[in-house]
């Protein structure tokens, strides 16, 4: 059976059913890779090492946490070692991301660093963190083979930062940040959510913070992710928005290089002058926008998802998952490990889990999975 890329060919039967375990094999004569019907290929994984977090993020958790995996139900350092190498060497995988829950919670997060820096010396691998704790471990994990970091941090006010998170480290994950830019984990870039009436007017004073010190911030749209299933569109903050709140102090316009698949929007970054309303002076840096919402990307989206017991999620709102590392601790070969995640990436949705964007729309069915049990 010939196919054709960007013709979508849907699953049949039972094996399509949401949360089937084995996905249905792709059909004789499609690409080695991790492909979809639409024509996309998939070269960064997310691959999240624990569910736990020491933050109760509001758009992410409920206050008194989640029902955390058992320890057996998580990847080992040898599992985790092992399917990236079936990714990087068998699926073209190009770019590694570490995620959570938070990473920083394993004891052994140096150690799976430096086993996969071993067998891949210059595959790209970056950490998403809240930063708590990582004043004290940035410099291990950069001797261990990390590339950079990208740190949670959404406001500079203790009173903002503790109501957005349910706990007083605002201090501790500064700590980080300087940390992670002395070790040499640059660009460090910090990840920023805006929530309506709670620190959407302190974006332009972060982003001046960020910009004085050589950060790159990126302000992301809240994403229905949330534990508490509380998320409406209409009081999110939206890219539009964001652009909006950002034009009290500065200019900005389009970034020229290439975006290549990236989720942000990048925005290259000028002082306003308060008299003539122009833009003043040199490029100050840049800014990036994730506007999953309301300018989706979803059509060149090259990311697959491992979470941390090791199922396959095509999608960030897919709510189909299959199982690889229970495949792998059967005893499966790396051909058959590749073979199924090949098959489960065949089938990604279009868009936001579904066959079209629309995160909000009547459709639109939210994953049970908050955003700590997924791995961003």
């Amino acid at each position: 059976m010939s196919v054709q890329l960007g013709m979508p060919v849907p699953p049949s039967g039972n094996q399509a059913a949401t949360g089937a375990q084995v996905p249905p094999p792709r059909p004789a004569g499609t690409p080695v890779g991790l492909w979809d019907r639409y024509g996309r290929r998939a070269t960064d994984m997310r691959l999240s090492l624990t569910d736990k977090c020491n933050l109760r993020c509001t758009y992410c958790m409920p206050a008194e946490g989640l029902e955390w995996l058992s320890k057996q139900a998580v990847m080992t350092k040898d599992e985790i070692v092992r399917i990236v190498r079936v990714g990087v060497s068998a699926l073209g995988v190009r770019e590694l991301r570490l995620t959570g829950g938070e990473p920083l919670v394993r004891a052994d997060l140096v150690d799976i660093i430096a086993a996969i820096r071993i067998e891949h010396p210059d595959l790209p691998i970056s950490m998403t963190t809240n930063g708590v704790g990582l004043d004290k471990k940035a410099a291990a994990l950069k001797s261990a083979g990390l590339t950079r970091i990208n740190v949670s941090l959404d406001s500079l006010h203790e009173e903002t930062f503790t109501k957005l998170t349910r706990r007083p480290f605002l201090d501790r994950v500064l700590a980080g940040v300087d940390a992670a830019w002395a070790a040499g984990l640059g660009p460090v870039k910090l990840n920023a959510v805006l929530m309506r009436g709670i620190n959407d007017a302190e974006s332009p004073d972060l982003l001046a913070w960020a910009l004085d010190r050589g950060y790159e911030l990126r302000f992301i749209e809240q994403m229905p992710l949330d534990a508490d299933h509380g998320w409406t569109r209409r009081n999110m903050i939206t890219a539009a928005e964001i652009r909006e709140l950002l034009s009290r102090d500065f200019v900005l316009s389009s970034d020229p290089r290439e975006r290549d698949g990236a989720p942000a929007e990048r925005f290259e970054v000028r002082r306003r002058d308060a008299a003539s309303g122009e833009a003043t002076g040199q490029v100050l840096g840049t800014v990036g926008i994730i506007a999953s919402v309301t300018e989706p990307f979803c059509s060149d989206c090259r990311r697959t998802r491992i979470t941390a017991e090791g199922k396959i999620m095509s999608c960030l709102f897919s709510r189909e998952e299959f199982d690889l590392l229970g495949l792998l601790r059967d005893g499966a070969s790396d051909a058959e490990l590749a073979e199924r995640w090949q098959d489960a990436m065949w089938i990604k949705p279009k868009a936001h889990g579904m066959d079209h964007t629309g995160l909000g729309a009547p459709d639109f069915v939210q994953p049970d999975r908050s955003m700590s049990a997924i791995g961003g």
